[in-house]
């Protein structure tokens, strides 16, 4: 087996930067990290035997210590902190990650809306969301550059070791949601050459060996980039390496992270390079054991059964045993869907003789290779397929493709999940986004297929929505303004005033999240693709028939909704509010109108004018004043000339009156 290296690997200039100023403090001072230098826990672990301890707070920063920034970078208020605290600080940040956190805080204050593409819990994206303001958004994927508003200026750049081609992605989705959108693009470029070198090599060999820190990202994505042109396999050090893994390969690759040191990768090619002889001597030694050997796969039938083993009878000189944890798909299987004695097994030899001197078999593994073949396909073909979710885990979804595969929570729908167990047992419809057979990785997402089938709606309603459209909907945020309705691929606003006729003060009165609406298109701006929805204009509207229910002359009863300078406003029913005219107020002058009514009293008043077509009512308590006062009147009148009680309607029935002057 011949064994290639990438042209590009190992340290970045950023990294060894850091390096480098970390042991040249350390030889003078005492010196702790702010987090691990770098994501490599061999070169951390170096690095602590020099005296650069690890911590995570400034609490655990004594005065007489040196603080170590990594070439990440922090947020300015570490700085601000140290400063306070007269903590002296050896800023390693990377240059290429100090220009972006530069660019962000000038965005920031062009009054920009400021996106970072990366993963919001990565230490360098954290760092330059601190730089670019608490308004700044992070995000991954045009899936979430598809549910953001539209702004109307907008800046994006990138964590340093994102892939280009992802971020081109973002940037035309951005495109759409802003009519004066900055672009900085701060992929590093030595990133870019060290992916672009490792998927040039994977190309050409049969088999990739990615060494890096595990937590770290670029080399995450390089075994990412490798694995979708050959078989990958991510390891840290040299001692992590099998040989099965390069049986029957004539070609392997090697590359590395920018977190990975020289010394490693020597460590690792060697190794690689040792095993060409390796595999020349276990084939002689495998020629008298040709049924039995490392990988090989037997099958046998089930002969004993233990809490923690079961024995399968493989015609050899002693059984093959497989862990009864090794058969666990999930946490809740249960023993009686395991094995019985009797049934017949295929697995694959990991150890020909243990200890006790059993043959150690893998059912899983020989169940993986099977499939490895039908997954490696879909996740080329990205193929539809669908999957039953067996157990509720931390973060996600365990769903059985053969193995066991894993849906994130954020790969489940659309929208936030709050509660995961209520998909325990359905059936999803999902698409491969990440397949890994070396470490046993299958990660699926529903909310992939779900975003594609809401863009062809979108599609679909830009092209046929018009204005008055009768649209139905899912509420799907909220705010003090008004509710964002998810009409099928498109949210639009529902203003609180369109909600309803009558005055609400917060949508939540008459709205909850997850409610179906039915609303009506009232405006729709195809440039920006900017939605107004309507509920109330679905209703009849109270104005209607207000001429006939309120006429002028009327007596009405209503609360008082509304205290303006020059009136106050009576609602006498949902939609309608009448305006009382501070000079309607009493009979006397009035200066302030808190000093004859107050926010929800019962008034009664007279109706002076009545306009639907304005929704407009004039109302006075003045006119009600003066007629209860000239009833009196006339009642006293009456009692007078006849002698006699009477009653006011008698009184009223039976006297000519002329109404007095209101001045």
């Amino acid at each position: 087996m011949k064994v290639k290296r990438a042209a590009k690997a190992g340290f970045c200039f950023g990294v060894k930067r850091a390096l480098d100023m970390a042991e040249r403090t350390v030889e003078t001072s005492s010196a702790v990290s702010l987090g691990p230098l770098i994501h490599n826990q061999q070169v951390v672990k170096r690095l602590a035997e020099r005296g650069i301890r690890v911590v995570n707070n400034l609490e655990e920063v004594k005065s007489e210590q040196a603080l170590i920034i990594r070439s990440h970078g922090v947020a300015p208020l570490v700085y601000q902190r140290a400063e306070n605290k007269g903590i002296q600080v050896v800023d390693a940040t990377c240059p290429f990650v100090q220009k972006a956190q530069r660019l962000g805080a000038e965005s920031a204050q062009l009054g920009r809306q400021v996106i970072v593409m990366g993963d919001k819990l990565h230490p360098e994206v954290q760092g330059i969301l601190g730089w670019a303001g608490e308004h700044a958004i992070p995000i991954q994927t045009v899936e979430e550059a598809q549910e953001l508003p539209f702004y109307l200026h907008l800046a994006v750049l990138a964590q340093t070791t994102q892939l280009a081609e992802n971020f081109e992605g973002i940037v035309e989705e951005l495109k759409l949601h802003t009519e004066d959108l900055t672009v900085h693009n701060t992929i590093c470029n030595a990133t870019a050459e060290r992916q672009k070198a490792a998927r040039q090599l994977a190309e050409e060999v049969d088999v990739m060996v990615v060494v890096g820190g595990r937590n770290s990202a670029n080399t995450q994505k390089l075994a990412s980039i490798c694995a979708e042109r050959t078989k990958t396999y991510l390891i840290e050090t040299a001692e992590e390496l099998e040989n099965i893994w390069f049986q029957e390969s004539r070609t392997s690759g090697l590359t590395a992270g920018a977190s990975t040191p020289d010394w490693i990768i020597e460590e690792v090619y060697k190794k690689m390079s040792e095993m060409n002889e390796e595999e020349m001597d276990m084939t002689s030694w495998d020629k008298s054991f040709q049924e039995l050997h490392l990988g090989a796969r037997v099958s046998g039938k089930v002969v004993k059964i233990t809490n923690d083993e079961i024995f399968v009878d493989i015609g050899w000189k002693s059984e093959g045993v497989i862990p009864i944890k090794e058969l666990v798909v999930t946490r809740k299987t249960r023993l009686e869907d395991l094995p019985s004695i009797g049934d017949e097994i295929t697995a694959v030899v990991l150890r020909v003789e243990n200890e006790a001197g059993y043959t150690v078999l893998s059912k899983q593994q020989a169940d993986e290779e099977k499939a490895e073949e039908r997954l490696r396909k879909l996740a080329e073909s990205k193929e539809e397929i669908q999957a039953k979710v067996v157990e509720i885990v931390k973060g996600g979804l365990v769903v059985d493709v053969g193995v066991r595969g894993f849906v994130p929570a954020s790969q489940v729908q659309l929208g936030y999940v709050e509660d995961l167990n209520q998909f325990l047992g359905q059936t999803l419809r999902l698409r491969m986004i990440e397949f890994n057979p070396s470490k046993r990785k299958v990660v699926l997402s529903q909310k992939i297929i779900l975003a594609e089938e809401q863009v062809i709606k979108r599609r679909n309603l830009l092209e046929t929505l018009k204005e008055g459209d009768v649209v139905t909907g899912v509420v799907r945020r909220m705010a003090d303004f008004g509710v964002f309705v998810d009409i099928g691929g498109m949210d639009g606003l529902l203003h609180v005033s369109d909600i309803a006729y009558a005055r609400i003060k917060h949508p939540s009165e008459v709205l909850k999240i997850g409610d179906e609406v039915e609303v009506q298109v009232l405006k729709f701006e195809q440039k920006t693709r900017r939605l107004s929805l309507g509920l109330k204009q679905l209703k009849v509207s109270p104005w209607i028939q207000a001429a006939e229910k309120y006429p002028v002359g009327s007596l009405v009863q209503g609360i008082v909704v509304r205290i303006a300078t020059f009136g106050a406003f009576i609602q006498l029913e949902d939609g309608i509010d009448g305006l009382v005219h501070i000079s309607q107020l009493a009979d006397h002058r009035v200066n302030k109108v808190e000093e004859v009514l107050k926010v929800g009293e019962r008034v009664n008043a007279r109706v002076l004018e009545c306009k639907p077509e304005e929704k407009r009512i004039s109302l006075s308590i003045r006119k009600v004043i003066f007629d209860a006062a000239q009833t009196e009147d006339v009642l006293a009148l009456a009692s007078q000339s006849e002698g006699e009680p009477v009653t006011i309607g008698d009184a009223l029935g039976n006297t000519n009156f002329t109404e007095k002057s209101e001045e």
